[in-house]
């Protein structure tokens, strides 16, 4: 959530008038995240987040706003888009692609998750993936298999010897991803800290789902653990990853072979996000509050994974 496209106060009002909303009062960007442009937006009526999409196609946008919608529909508390005065989601403004959302109660968790948190995220996570199997529509993983295995061969380059014998024989050790017999459907597949939102140690939203697609279940929960279970030190810690194993394991025991693959699953979810945050770093794009988050905090998980394995089951680490 950063500003690349920048909104004056003219076109936003012009942009609500095709919604029942009321009045503009405020809004500020967003500077947290690194995908789209982000505002927060507050009328007579309520309070909104704005988004317009930098990287989506119009017409692929539709699956997101839908994901949202149907997840908070089905109990999850979601944001959800608010529609205009025809019954639509998705407008354009300042010739992207827009949408309003409604805007949670709650903060971030901007430093160190709690094991309660973990606990809440688990529980919720696995919700989630029970409910999602009923979601009719499909999407493929922008950023899966052949996404990592294509940006990681192009980055080899531009990395030191020692990095870059690592990354060839992690692609080699996840050649075999795409053909894994594993539960699959909609997934998040970027539930961080800052794509939920807490009071205290009470989860009151989940957010951002445009990275929502078809994936291994066991894809979103890996993705999940190695951000919330992180410690200070910046690696996976024991009480909280087992505090969020053992909740979502409560809500969707895992089958024989999502165990079996659970170690592969983790350096995978690792390896995605180091990858695109180091090609974020090393070619930026331009925006007002772009943020570009450190790689080598998802190369230390990732590193932490060849060496360390941590049990489905959610106990003590080996």
């Amino acid at each position: 959530m950063s500003v690349y496209t920048e909104v004056g106060r003219t076109a936003l009002e012009q942009f609500l008038d095709d919604y029942d909303l009321g009045k503009l009062i405020s809004y500020q960007g967003i500077s947290a995240g690194i995908e789209n442009t982000n505002y927060f937006v507050t009328t007579s009526q309520g309070e909104f987040v704005l988004t317009l999409f930098e990287q989506h196609e119009y017409s692929e946008l539709a699956y997101f706003l839908n994901v949202m919608t149907f997840f908070y529909q089905q109990g999850i508390p979601s944001a959800h888009p608010a529609a205009d005065k025809q019954g639509n989601y998705l407008k354009k403004l300042a010739e992207k692609p827009a949408a309003l959302v409604n805007r949670l109660a709650g903060g971030t968790v901007d430093t160190w998750s709690t094991p309660a948190q973990c606990q809440a995220i688990g529980d919720r996570l696995g919700q989630m993936h029970l409910a999602g199997q009923q979601f009719p529509s499909r999407r493929p993983n922008s950023r899966g298999a052949h996404w990592r295995k294509k940006t990681g061969k192009a980055l080899i380059p531009h990395l030191d010897s020692a990095t870059a014998d690592m990354l060839a024989a992690e692609l080699a050790f996840q050649q075999n991803y795409a053909d894994l017999d594993l539960p699959w459907g909609v997934v998040h597949s970027d539930l961080f800290r800052d794509n939920a939102l807490f009071d205290g140690d009470q989860l009151s939203g989940i957010i951002d789902f445009y990275y929502a697609c078809d994936d291994y279940l066991l894809y979103d929960l890996a993705v999940a653990v190695n951000d919330w279970c992180v410690a200070e030190n910046g690696l996976l810690e024991t009480t909280r990853y087992q505090r969020l194993m053992q909740a979502y394991i409560q809500r969707r025991p895992l089958t024989a072979a999502e165990i079996t693959n659970w170690n592969l699953m983790l350096r995978a979810a690792a390896l995605r996000f180091w990858l695109s945050r180091l090609q974020d770093q090393l070619f930026p794009r331009e925006g007002e509050l772009t943020q570009i988050k450190n790689p080598d905090a998802f190369l230390a998980i990732l590193r932490q994974h060849q060496q360390q394995i941590f049990p489905a089951d959610g106990f003590a680490p080996s």
